[in-house]
């Protein structure tokens, strides 16, 4: 924690730095916080005239200083002559070089299709403004990068924490919001590619007539920043719009009402991406009502769309209380056996976790085990389970942390990764969505910080190899004066951690109270369901507690490859981090850090509210170069979200010793309240959360 005087030297040192007071600003600009004296108009040339050549010119001319010297777009064919490196491209990849071109030095910005240019653009704009120089080459290592709207028709954003949906569904199509394109703008900055506009949970309207013409008024709008716009299906839309009495998948009725509908969505919009869709999980409905595989269902859509160069994004996430064993091994129990015979244009979408997006899991287990079928990662952009909006948890180091685990598949260096970007096993349809965290608050994410994991997720589907920090300062350098970039990096590097720490470490997840999934609430156990229970998952006892998933348990652990499995059917092998997930243990069981298990839980929850306090401390030190409303809600939030740590520090703890019956360490402050008083705390209308 830094200390008072420590605070005084930094503040007086950003002062003598020469750091003006910061313009009032609202965040709405994102990282794209153009300089108000922007390049001469002449100073960038485009060579050949198409709407997103232009578009990309456009940004160019807004965002670059008077100073940036002549600037030439063109696509590789256009500059032939100069025989540049651009066969590994491809039909994204972009290319920025200091060359002559007429007799004059410019800076070439140039790729094979005008996406590879407009890419480029945002490149140059990106590398400007973080200082960097020099030549730049990057192709993306991903098809697929996709943002998966869980917006709602009626305009509520499920785990949505940033206001109601970003779509005006009611005015659509004849009003097209101006916030339609800058939403295009910002996602094209980070070279995302594709939309799905609806939730997985979707309304069978959504493939309405009335509802395409509005979709495709947005897709209108999206094409000149190279985003494919994505629907997600209701799999009884047959039953629910075409009156058909079935929703079958080998039923010819249902397939032939399935290809209609699909030439229908594409006379309206010719560049449809495709269907995203949730079947047979949490009431929605699916091929399995007709006792058909996923791979019978994904495949007749994917037919629908074959003609038309469409896919089909099937989710894994899938469980079932037919299944009392463990909810964790269900999506492998179901998946893996349907490995190959899914049809070409099918991808299936993998949590990055094998439960729900908790702030720590393993990585899947169907990850290296599904070598003939292409796994499309899915992260959750928005905060269901790291504190909502109010709390500043940067998701780069778990989008990281997950892409760099080794499966094992093909023995050492087969990291997730590679399962994501097609390398491990040669595939070609490859894909990363991340659950979007976009409402229609002013600064389009519900607070300032939250924005750096919709920028976070873009890059690294860009390139999964891109390290969390570097992203970081990446966004850092571009959101705020270059003297608060380091303090910022500083406190989000550590910050998903902390909520690690303060809401379930060692391996705890899903201690979280119900419905709304707001604070904690660890002895929950009456749910109709046993999977929905707190309890079935952290399995405390007066013993110890964790989920046994080893042979002596539900060997879940079996689900991987022969040295990951062993690795984590072994506590002593296990990671601290992830050892209750795997390992129902002993709360004197000795660990690493010397202490008793309990001491150590003590000391993760202690640890989170800690750097809490210390994210506070720092966040004053830039008040005199911060603009003073983002400066002041992020500092407002900032005292949420220490209260609220301590909350789940104390609630969790009251719990705990209610089950264990032991003392808290020497030294540690006890739960100002008991047990009852945190049970009996009520949020009957927290966000996100559907009424």
């Amino acid at each position: 924690m830094m200390t008072l005087f420590a605070r005084i030297v930094l503040i007086a040192g950003l002062l003598s730095a020469g750091a003006a007071p910061a313009l009032a600003e609202d965040g709405y600009d994102l990282w794209m916080r153009y300089p108000a004296t922007t390049i001469a108009p002449d100073s960038v040339s485009v060579r050949g005239d198409t709407p997103m050549l232009r578009v990309a010119a456009a940004e160019v001319r807004r965002a670059l200083p008077a100073q940036a010297g002549a600037i030439v777009l063109a696509r590789t064919a256009e500059v032939a002559d100069l025989k540049l490196p651009t066969a590994t491209l491809g039909d994204e990849g972009y290319l920025i070089r200091a060359v002559r071109l007429n007799g004059r030095p410019v800076t070439l910005v140039t790729g094979n299709t005008d996406r590879g240019v407009l890419y480029g653009a945002f490149a140059l704009i990106r590398q400007r403004a973080t200082g960097a120089a020099g030549d730049l080459t990057s192709a993306p290592r991903v098809k697929l990068r996709v943002l998966n709207h869980w917006d709602n028709l009626d305009g509520v954003v499920e785990r949505g924490y940033a206001g109601r949906s970003l779509w005006d569904w009611w005015t659509l199509p004849d009003y097209k919001d101006p916030r339609y394109v800058d939403y295009a703008r910002a996602n094209a900055s980070l070279g995302i590619n594709g939309t799905v506009l609806n939730n997985v949970n979707a309304k069978a309207e959504s493939l309405s007539p009335r509802y395409i013409a509005k979709a495709a008024a947005l897709a209108d709008i999206f094409r000149p920043y190279g985003i494919r716009v994505y629907l997600s299906a209701r799999f009884s839309a047959p039953i629910e719009l075409g009156g058909l009495k079935t929703a079958d998948p080998l039923d010819p009725q249902v397939a032939a009402w399935w290809r209609a509908k699909a030439d229908e969505i594409y006379r309206a919009i010719p560049d449809f991406g495709g269907f995203l869709v949730k079947a047979n999980s949490e009431g929605q409905p699916g091929p399995r009502d007709y006792h058909r595989t996923h791979a019978d269902g994904a495949n007749m859509l994917a037919a629908a769309v074959a003609p038309h160069d469409g896919i089909v994004m099937w989710r894994a996430f899938v469980y079932a209380d037919t299944d009392p064993d463990d909810r964790a091994k269900q999506a492998y129990t179901e998946f893996k056996p349907l490995d190959g015979r899914f049809a070409k244009n099918v991808i299936v979408q993998v949590k990055n976790g094998a439960i729900d997006f908790q702030p720590r899991e393993p990585f899947h287990p169907l990850f290296g085990a599904m070598p003939k079928t292409p796994l499309m990662m899915e992260f959750q952009i928005t905060k269901e389970y790291l504190g909502f909006a109010t709390h500043l948890a940067y998701l780069g180091p778990l989008f990281a942390e997950t892409l760099a685990s080794d499966t094992f598949a093909k023995g050492a260096g087969s990291t997730v990764a590679k399962v994501v970007d097609g390398s491990l096993e040669g595939h070609t349809l490859t894909g990363i969505a991340g659950v979007a965290n976009i409402g229609d608050d002013r600064d389009w994410t519900g607070s300032t910080f939250n924005q750096a994991n919709w920028y976070a997720f873009g890059r690294m589907a860009w390139d999964p190899s891109l390290s969390a920090e570097t992203v970081a300062r990446e966004w850092a350098a571009q959101t705020f004066a270059p003297a608060a970039v380091a303090p910022a990096v500083a406190m989000m590097m550590g910050s998903r951690e902390a909520v690690v720490d303060y809401t379930g470490a060692l391996g705890l997840a899903h201690v979280m109270a119900t419905g709304h999934h707001y604070g904690p609430g660890p002895w929950v156990s009456d749910l109709k369901r046993p999977e929905w229970n707190p309890v079935y998952y952290h399995k405390a006892d007066k013993r110890g507690i964790g989920f046994d998933r080893t042979k002596s348990g539900s060997n879940a652990v079996a689900q991987y490859a022969p040295p990951v499995a062993a690795k984590f059917a072994d506590p002593a092998t296990t990671p601290p981090g992830e050892l209750l997930w795997f390992h129902h243990v002993a709360w004197d069981r000795r660990m690493p850090s010397g202490r008793t298990l309990w001491a150590d839980l003590v000391g993760h929850y202690d640890a989170g509210v800690a750097y809490v306090v210390g994210m506070r401390t720092r966040w004053d030190t830039v008040k005199p170069v911060v603009d003073a409303e983002r400066w002041q809600k992020t500092a407002s939030f900032l005292a949420v979200q220490q209260r609220e740590a301590q909350w789940w520090r104390d609630a969790s703890l009251a719990y705990w010793m209610s089950v264990n019956g032991l003392p808290l360490p020497a030294g540690v402050a006890p739960p100002p309240h008991d047990l009852n008083w945190y049970k009996a705390l009520s949020f009957p209308y927290a966000p996100g959360n559907p009424q």
